[in-house]
C-alpha cells in the first residue's frame, strides 16, 4: 500500500483519541508514533481472511471497514462496520492467533499499522492497555450478540429502521444516511437485497423516508423509532 506523507506529530494526536491507548502518557504515545506506519488503500482492499495468522493490528484513521463472514452458500453477512477511531485485527493478536472473519475496506481508508511484536510488547509493559484490549473485544462480542438476537427475534422492517437510525447517528444526526446501497443494507441485516428494496419502498410509502442514489433521507424519526422497538 502506498505511504502517505504526514506532518510530524499527526499520528500522536490521532492515537490519543483511540480508546485503547487513552491511558498512555504523551511520551509513550510519541514512542508508539515512531513504531507505526501510516498508509492508504482503495475500496475493496482485503486486509485479512479467516484462518490467516494475526500479525498486524490496524488502527483506522479515515474511511470504513467491514468485518464479515461468508456462508457455505456464498451469502455475505456483515458482522461489524467500523469507522474512524476503530481498531481491528486485535482478536487474533490477543486471542487464539487466527482471524475468523474477512476485513475489507468499504471505501478509501487511511490506517496506522502496528506489528504483532510491538503490540505484544505494549501489552506486557502496559497492563492498562491490555485491559482496554479486553474491553474492546468485549464490546465487539456484545455488538455481535445483539445483532444475532435481532436476526432471531425481530422483523426486517424493525431491524432496518434501527439500522437507519444508527447509521444516521454515526453520520452526525443530519437525518440522512449516505454511502450505502441496498446490497450493503442486506448484507448488514443478513437478508436479501430484494427484501430491503421492498421494505424501503414501504417506508417511503408510509412517509418515513425518501430514497435517492446511495442516500436515504429520514423524514419521520418518531415513526422509525417506534418501528425499531417492535
Amino acid at each position: 500500500m502506498p505511504m502517505l506523507q504526514q506532518m510530524p506529530g499527526s499520528k500522536v494526536k490521532y492515537l490519543a483519541h483511540i480508546q485503547v491507548f487513552r491511558d498512555l502518557t504523551p511520551s509513550e504515545l510519541a514512542e508508539m508514533d515512531r513504531q507505526l506506519t501510516m498508509s492508504t488503500c482503495q475500496k475493496g482492499k482485503i486486509f485479512y481472511m479467516p484462518e490467516d495468522s494475526g500479525e498486524t493490528l490496524f488502527l483506522l484513521k479515515k474511511g470504513r471497514v467491514q468485518l464479515y463472514r461468508i456462508a457455505p452458500n456464498g451469502k455475505k453477512l456483515v458482522v461489524a462496520t467500523l469507522g474512524p477511531g476503530s481498531i481491528f485485527g486485535e482478536m487474533s493478536l490477543v486471542g487464539h492467533g487466527m482471524h475468523n472473519t474477512f476485513a475489507e475496506a468499504a471505501e478509501e481508508c487511511v490506517l496506522c499499522v502496528m506489528s504483532r511484536s510491538d503490540v505484544e510488547r505494549l501489552v506486557r509493559e502496559k497492563p492498562a492497555v491490555a485491559f482496554r484490549f479486553v474491553e474492546a473485544m468485549g464490546d465487539r462480542l456484545t455488538q455481535l450478540e445483539s445483532r444475532l438476537e435481532d436476526i432471531a427475534f425481530k422483523s426486517i422492517p424493525s431491524r432496518l429502521a434501527a439500522l437507519l437510525l444508527r447509521l444516521d447517528k454515526e453520520q452526525g444526526g443530519r437525518r440522512i444516511v449516505t454511502g450505502y446501497t441496498h446490497q450493503d443494507f442486506s448484507e448488514m441485516l443478513g437478508t436479501y437485497r430484494e427484501t430491503i428494496t421492498q421494505t424501503l419502498n414501504e417506508f417511503k410509502g408510509d412517509e418515513f423516508i425518501d430514497i435517492g442514489r446511495k442516500k436515504v433521507i429520514l423524514r419521520n424519526l418518531s415513526g422509525l423509532y417506534t418501528l425499531a422497538e417492535q
